[in-house]
């Protein structure tokens, strides 16, 4: 085997990994190990750590990826000609992701490793999420008062309900306990608008009492097993 082909192999390889530890951290979080990555990426454990010295390494991968797609969300929601549907695109289409992808909700909320680890992704994306806040309040469709960290805090908040709702005891008859935050999210926005003449259709319906109950309960059971 030429060394052509051996480049071509490890990089393919690489790929693979990369891939496969999207799927792992996104579904499992980032308590995933390499080992695991490798399993599903259908490639021997060494092959693993001759691409990526440790998790550490394939996590700092991932995350330019995802940093670049929260960054062509933000252009996105730039571009909006009208400053409040910006606003709502960047944070529905952001909580989409992350909603989806339990990692990297982690590594954007500081649960994983010590904040200062991964400041670089953050101080690409911060100036951005000013950017969509500031359009806002200056066509006077923001609170005077909310800043682009207010939005950024709101995503932790919504993320931690989207992940309390996947661990949870899912209601019988509810297929939409995934969708939870998103109620939340609508909520969070009338609030962020100076206007109170009216409220929005929430998307999704409430849990009852005991229904909420029922998924507390079941999510603190699975945080301590």
């Amino acid at each position: 085997m030429g060394a052509t082909t051996l480049r071509k192999d490890a990089a393919r390889n690489r790929e693979r990994l990369l891939a496969a530890g999207r799927e792992v951290f996104a579904q499992r979080g980032l308590e995933a190990t390499l080992n695991d990555v490798a399993h599903h990426a259908g490639v021997g454990v060494g092959t693993a750590y001759r691409r990526f010295a440790n998790k550490e390494e394939l996590i700092d991968a991932i995350l330019v990826q995802q940093v670049e797609e929260l960054e062509a969300i933000l252009a996105d929601a730039l571009a909006e000609p009208d400053p409040w549907e910006g606003l709502v695109q960047y944070l529905e289409r952001s909580l989409d992701v992350q909603a989806k992808d339990r990692g990297m909700a982690q590594v954007f909320s500081g649960q994983y490793a010590r904040p200062q680890k991964y400041d670089w992704g953050r101080d690409r994306l911060a100036p951005l999420v000013e950017r969509v806040a500031d359009r806002a309040r200056e066509a006077g469709l923001l609170r005077e008062d909310v800043t682009g960290a207010d939005l950024i805090l709101l995503q932790v908040a919504l993320n931690t309900i989207a992940t309390t709702a996947q661990d949870g005891w899912t209601p019988d008859g509810r297929d939409d306990a995934g969708e939870l935050y998103r109620r939340y999210l609508w909520i969070f926005l009338d609030g962020l608008s100076p206007h109170r003449d009216r409220t929005s259709p929430l998307p999704v319906p409430p849990l009852t009492t005991d229904e909420t109950h029922a998924l507390l309960g079941s999510s603190e059971d699975v945080s301590e097993s």
